[in-house]
């Protein structure tokens, strides 16, 4: 298990890197209060890899005066030989500033002074944390995309390559817009198999249909220009950070020709290197067609 203790000067990214160890599957607590820091730890340890495989917690100054404890605490969980790493984040007093000003927020150390007592009473009170970190992470100059690829060089190496979940969802337009859509076709333009009576019961799923489908000159086109957008698509998005990426492909009833579609272009993917792959089809069982008796 990976112990990662997370702290640093406020507004320097601390409440980004936790959501980034959230994101890899970190099980992360933040502003756990220091006296329970040894318990935490011990619970822990005693989890089932499978369910916790790594923690994230966050430590800054609303600690309060009991941050002078956690020198000893730290030092007592060493000699119990618990194994943590400190990631210690930082930025220069004109950005934390500037910060500050732009969301209007008062400093935890300073909340009816200047912002800049804040800020030099807190570095002087997590000095000797920025002393035993492990990494410094210095964000005066980084956007939250480059904090993010700078995190995932310590932490998350070898996560990277499936960093981002690309879901490719049919669905049907009468059951609506799949609320968490990132890219959305609409695939109605393809002939539909609805008003063939021998295909009408069966779905996209079924050999007959997919073939029908991916016969027609305009769902090949159609599917060639998918897959090429979303080659060039999938690298950018990695590269921003995101974690999930939904591809909606819609029919009327999401059964038929959004079905087809989605196989055909989830096949076309498959097995590529630099991120995860899934298929679903959302609106597949609702409303069954049924053969005639």
């Amino acid at each position: 298990m990976r112990f990662v203790i997370v702290t640093g000067v406020s507004g320097a990214g601390k409440s980004t890197a936790l959501k980034m160890l959230e994101d890899a599957d970190y099980f992360c607590v933040d502003n756990l209060p220091i006296p329970l820091m040894e318990k935490f730890a011990s619970l822990m340890a005693d989890m089932d890899a499978e369910e916790i495989k790594n923690v994230g917690l966050g430590v800054d100054v609303r600690s309060g005066q009991a941050l002078d404890e956690l020198e000893s605490v730290l030092d007592h969980l060493k000699g119990q030989g618990y194994d943590y790493e400190i990631l210690f984040l930082d930025a220069c007093d004109e950005v934390l500033i500037k910060r500050y000003q732009e969301t209007r927020r008062a400093h935890p150390l300073s909340p009816r002074g200047r912002v800049d007592t804040g800020i030099r009473l807190e570095r002087e009170k997590l000095k000797f944390l920025r002393t035993r970190a492990d990494h410094i992470v210095d964000t005066s100059q980084l956007l939250v995309r480059e904090l993010r690829e700078e995190l995932e060089d310590i932490f998350l190496k070898e996560r990277r390559s499936d960093s981002l979940t690309v879901t490719i969802l049919s669905f049907g337009f009468k059951y609506g817009i799949p609320g968490d859509g990132d890219l959305i076709f609409d695939v109605r333009f393809l002939p539909n198999p609805y008003y063939l009576d021998h295909l009408r019961p069966m779905s996209g799923e079924d050999e007959e249909v997919f073939t029908y489908v991916m016969s027609s000159g305009a769902a090949k086109e159609f599917a060639d220009r998918s897959e090429d957008m979303l080659r060039f698509l999938i690298p950018l998005y990695i590269r921003e950070g995101k974690a999930s990426l939904v591809v909606g492909i819609g029919c009327t009833g999401g059964k038929h020709r959004s079905v087809a579609v989605a196989r055909e272009i989830y096949q076309r993917l498959k097995g590529q290197s630099g991120y995860g792959l899934r298929i679903e089809h959302r609106d597949l069982s609702k409303d069954p067609i049924r053969k005639k008796t």
